[in-house]
C-alpha cells in the first residue's frame, strides 16, 4: 500500500466525520467537533439553517387509483398516475412489517427522527468503501424523502428531492423531526409503506402484494414479505419480473438480516432461501385502453372531466380522477356490452373503410348500458385501431356523427301528432315531387325561401299515405308535405328536447344548415348515443332522460363524493309518444321493413338511409331498451364517403339500406339481450287525446242498433246506420254486421257503418227469395265483414 492511500482514506473518514458533526450540531449545540469549521460548516449555521426551514410539512393525501365500475360492482377499468391502493398498517401482516424494519430501519421503534448510531456507522463504512455500502437514513426519514419526490411539481424540486448534499439531509431531519413529534411511529410507518415505490409501476404495499403475488398485503408469508422488502433500496434494480436473480439475492439478504436479529431462525431462513420468489403476477392494467370497455371507460372520463363538481377546470377533474383513489359506479350491463360487441365486430371489420357503432339506452333512466364499435381502440391505424370515439358526440370526447337520414323522420311524426294533425289524413306522396321553399316557415314564421326543390322516393307507390303507411314505406315525400303543417322550427327543437345535439341550424363555417326543408331526411349529423336517447324517450312514454354513464362517485375510505340522479323531463304527451310507438310498431312488425330483425318482444324503430348511402342506420327499442346501429363508409381519420363498393364485413356492398345493413347488428343485440329484459308491452295510443289513432273496431254483431251505437262511440267512433234491411240469420232488428267489421284497424274518428238484420238468411245460391219484396242490402263489403 503506498503512503497515497492511508492520506485519501483518511481525508474520506474526516469528510464522513464533518457531515455527521454538522448534522450532530444541530442537534447538541455546540457540540459540533472542532474541525467543522474548516470547511466552513458549524453547528451554528447548520443550526440556522434549519430554523429557517418551515416547522413542518404540507402532508398531502397520497395519490392512489381510481376503479371504475360496471354496474353490477365488476370492474372495468383501473385509472391512475401511480399504481396505489392505501391500508392501514393492521392491514400489512406482521411478518411484512418485521421484513421492512429488519432491513431498513430495525431500531425504529427505539430511536427518534434520526439514529444516531446508524447513520455515523453508515457514514463512515460508505466513505472509507468508497460507495454506498450501508444504508443511514431513518424510515421517517427516507418517507419524508419520498414524500417531497412525490410532492414535487417542477424538475427542480425533484431534484432537489434527491441531491445528495448536507443541506437535503438537514431538512430532511427538521422535516422527520416535527413528524416524530406530531405522529406515532405506527402512523410513520403505515405511511411509509404506502408511499414507497416497490418496482414495476406499483407504489404501496397493497398494490405491489397485488402485482407480484396476487394477495392483499395482510396476507403476506415470509418469502413474499422478504421479497418486498427487499425492493425499497432500489425498485428498478431489484424489479423480480426483470431481474430474478438479483431479486433473489436481495431476498436472501432480507432473510439473513432477519435472522441476524432474531427475528426468525437461521433454520426459517435457509429454507426460505431455498425456494423460488413464487411470482404470481396480476398485471398492471392502467387506463381505457385495456378496459373491457374501452369507450364507454373513455365516455365516462370525458363526461366526469366536464363536472365542475370534482374540480375548478378540467385538468383538476382529470388529476382527481387519477389520483384520488376514487370508486366509480356506472350503468353499463357487461352482458348487453359483450351483445352489442360481438354484433358489431360480426358485421363490420376494423381495417375496413367502414365504421360499425351502436349504442344501447334505458328508457325511463338515461342509463347507458353499452356503448360498441368495429374499430378497437389503439395507435396502429394500420390495424384498424383509432382513439376517436364514433358512438358519443363530440361534447363528450366523441365524433362529430354521420347523417341519421329518414330516422329524423321520428322527430316530424311527433310534432305532427303533438299539434293535432290527424294521424289517418292522407297526403300526396308521389314520385318524384316539386316543393316550394316558401310553404316552409321557419321560427318566427318567415319563409325558408322562394325557390323551390324537388325530392325522389326510394321506397312507396306513389299514393297518397297517412302517418302510418308513410313512416312504416319511409316515403320522402309523404314527409315533405307533412314537415309543411309542422314547420321546421318546432320538429328541430323536438329534436334537441330529445337529446340530438343540434347545435348549427342556419349553417356556417361549422358545416351545412341543419334547420332545413328535408330536415326529416336526416341531413345533421348526429351519433349513435344521441339516436338511442332521442327514441327511448317514446319509449318512456314522452320522458326524455339525459344519457347517464354514471350512478354515483365514493372515495377511498368508501364515503360518497356525488350521487349522479337520473335527469329526466317530460318533453312529449305520453299520448303523442304512445303515437308514435303504434306508427313505428308497423316498421319492425308484419310488412315493416325491419320485421325479419326484430326481437320476440314488442318492439319499434325507424330506418335510415342517407344519399350516396355514406351511412346507413336502424334505431329502434322495445318498452325497456333502446338502440341505435349505425354503419357508415369512414376512412381512417373519420372521413364520409359511400358504402357503396366498399368491403363491409368481408363482402362488398353493391346496396345498402337501414333495415338490411345497419339493422342486423340491432336486431343480433336485442335477441342476444332480451332474455334479461322484462316483457312489456306498449301502451296504446289514446284516441280521446290524439286525432286519427288506428283504433281496433269493437265487434257489434248481434247488439241491438243502440247497444252497437254506444260501444262504437266509446271507442272513439261515430256511427251511421245503413238504410233498410239485409238478410242474416241474426235477430231482427239486431246488427248483422259493421263496415269496417270488428277487428279490422280504422282511425279514431271515423265512421262505422251499421248494418241492421231482417232476421232471415240469405237464401241458398239458384233459389229464389219467394214471398219477399226486394229489399236494399247495402254493401256488406267482403273485406271487414265480420260474420
Amino acid at each position: 500500500m503506498s503512503s497515497q492511500e492511508p492520506r485519501e482514506s483518511f481525508a474520506s473518514i474526516a469528510g464522513s466525520m464533518l457531515a455527521v458533526s454538522a448534522i450532530l450540531g444541530v442537534l447538541v449545540a455546540g457540540l459540533a467537533i472542532p474541525f467543522a469549521a474548516v470547511a466552513g460548516i458549524t453547528a451554528r449555521n447548520a443550526a440556522d439553517s434549519m430554523q429557517d426551514l418551515p416547522a413542518d410539512m404540507e402532508e398531502q393525501a397520497l395519490p392512489q387509483r381510481t376503479r371504475i365500475l360496471a354496474a353490477d360492482g365488476s370492474p372495468i377499468a383501473t385509472i391512475y398516475d401511480e399504481n396505489r391502493v392505501n391500508v392501514s398498517l393492521d392491514q400489512v401482516s406482521k411478518v411484512m412489517r418485521q421484513a421492512i424494519l429488519s432491513i431498513e430501519d430495525y431500531r425504529f421503534y427505539q430511536h427518534g427522527a434520526l439514529d444516531l448510531k446508524g447513520t455515523l456507522r453508515a457514514l463512515i463504512t460508505n466513505q472509507a468503501a468508497g460507495q454506498t455500502v450501508q444504508g443511514g437514513s431513518s424510515i421517517t426519514q427516507q418517507m419524508v424523502k419520498l414524500t417531497l419526490v412525490q410532492q414535487a411539481k417542477t424538475d427542480e424540486e425533484r431534484k432537489a428531492a434527491i441531491d445528495d448534499t448536507v443541506a437535503r439531509k438537514i431538512r430532511e431531519l427538521r422535516y422527520a423531526i416535527a413528524y416524530e413529534q406530531n405522529h406515532s411511529k405506527d402512523w410513520i410507518l403505515e405511511r411509509y409503506l404506502n408511499i414507497a415505490y416497490f418496482g414495476d409501476g406499483v407504489y404501496g404495499v397493497q398494490a405491489a402484494a397485488r402485482h407480484y403475488f396476487s394477495v392483499d398485503a395482510r396476507k403476506l408469508n415470509l418469502q413474499q414479505a422478504a421479497t418486498l422488502a427487499g425492493l425499497v433500496k432500489n425498485p428498478v434494480g431489484y424489479d423480480p419480473t426483470r431481474h430474478g436473480d438479483r431479486a433473489v439475492s436481495r431476498r436472501n439478504t432480507v432473510l439473513d438480516r432477519m435472522a441476524e436479529l432474531n427475528v426468525i431462525t437461521q433454520d426459517k431462513a435457509d429454507k426460505v432461501k431455498a425456494r423460488s420468489l413464487g411470482l404470481k403476477i396480476t398485471p398492471n392494467r392502467n387506463g381505457c385502453l385495456v378496459s373491457a370497455a374501452p369507450f364507454f371507460c373513455d365516455y365516462v372520463m370525458n363526461y366526469l372531466k366536464q363536472d365542475p363538481a370534482l374540480g375548478a377546470t378540467p385538468d383538476e377533474r382529470e388529476q382527481l380522477l387519477k389520483s384520488g383513489g376514487l370508486t366509480i359506479r356506472t350503468t353499463i350491463d357487461l352482458r348487453f356490452q359483450k351483445a352489442a360487441t360481438t354484433a358489431v365486430e360480426g358485421h363490420v371489420f376494423p381495417r375496413e373503410n367502414a365504421i360499425g357503432a351502436l349504442a344501447l339506452v334505458e328508457p325511463g333512466s338515461g342509463d347507458v348500458k353499452a356503448l360498441a364499435q368495429s374499430r378497437p381502440m389503439g395507435s396502429r391505424k394500420t390495424s384498424g385501431e383509432t382513439f376517436i370515439n364514433y358512438t358519443v358526440p363530440k361534447e363528450v370526447g366523441g365524433a362529430r356523427g354521420f347523417q341519421a337520414g329518414s330516422t329524423f323522420k321520428a322527430f316530424v311524426l311527433a310534432q305532427a301528432i303533438k299539434q293535432g294533425e290527424s294521424m289517418s289524413e292522407m297526403l300526396p306522396a308521389t314520385d318524384p315531387m316539386t316543393f316550394r321553399e316558401s310553404d316552409y316557415l321557419t321560427c318566427g314564421d318567415q319563409p325558408y325561401g322562394y325557390g323551390s326543390f324537388s325530392v325522389p322516393n326510394s321506397t312507396g307507390d306513389g299514393r297518397p299515405k297517412n302517418m302510418y303507411t308513410g313512416t312504416q314505406q319511409s316515403v320522402n315525400t309523404y314527409f315533405l308535405g307533412l314537415t309543411q303543417k309542422t314547420g321546421l322550427c318546432k320538429p328541430f327543437k323536438l329534436a334537441q328536447d330529445l337529446g340530438v345535439h343540434l347545435t348549427n341550424p342556419n349553417g356556417g363555417p361549422e358545416g351545412s344548415a341543419e334547420r332545413t326543408p328535408n330536415f326529416s331526411l336526416g341531413v345533421a349529423d348526429a351519433t349513435p348515443l344521441e339516436m338511442a336517447e332521442a327514441y327511448a324517450t317514446f319509449a318512456a312514454r314522452g320522458m326524455h332522460c339525459d344519457s347517464r354513464p354514471v350512478t354515483r362517485i365514493d372515495d377511498a375510505n368508501g364515503t360518497l363524493v356525488k350521487k349522479y340522479a337520473k335527469g329526466c323531463k317530460q318533453v312529449l304527451p305520453s299520448a303523442v309518444a304512445d303515437a308514435v310507438n303504434a306508427v313505428l310498431k308497423g316498421v319492425t312488425g308484419p310488412g315493416g321493413f325491419a320485421s325479419r330483425i326484430a326481437p320476440s318482444q314488442p318492439s319499434a324503430g325507424k330506418t335510415g338511409t342517407t344519399n350516396s348511402a355514406n351511412s346507413v342506420w336502424f334505431v329502434g327499442y322495445t318498452p325497456n331498451l333502446a338502440g341505435a346501429s349505425m354503419i357508415a363508409g369512414a376512412d381512417a381519420n373519420g372521413s364520409p364517403s359511400s358504402l357503396i363498393g366498399k368491403t363491409v364485413g368481408g363482402r362488398t356492398l353493391y346496396d345498402a339500406s337501414g333495415s338490411g345493413t345497419a339493422g342486423p347488428m340491432w336486431g343480433e343485440t336485442f335477441r342476444a339481450v332480451e332474455q334479461w329484459l322484462d316483457d312489456e308491452s306498449f301502451v296504446a295510443p289514446s284516441a280521446d287525446e290524439v286525432s286519427g289513432v288506428m283504433v281496433t273496431v269493437p265487434s257489434v254483431n248481434g247488439m241491438s242498433v243502440d247497444a252497437a251505437t254506444r260501444t262504437l262511440e266509446g271507442a272513439n267512433f261515430n256511427v251511421a246506420v245503413s238504410p233498410g234491411m239485409v238478410d242474416s240469420n241474426a235477430a231482427r232488428g239486431t246488427v248483422a254486421y259493421s263496415f269496417p267489421g270488428g277487428g279490422s284497424q280504422s282511425s279514431s274518428g271515423d265512421t262505422i257503418t251499421l248494418y241492421v238484420s231482417d232476421g232471415s238468411p240469405k237464401p241458398p245460391p239458384g233459389k229464389k227469395n219467394k214471398g219477399k219484396k226486394n229489399r236494399d242490402r247495402g254493401d256488406r263489403g267482403d273485406r271487414g265483414r265480420d260474420d
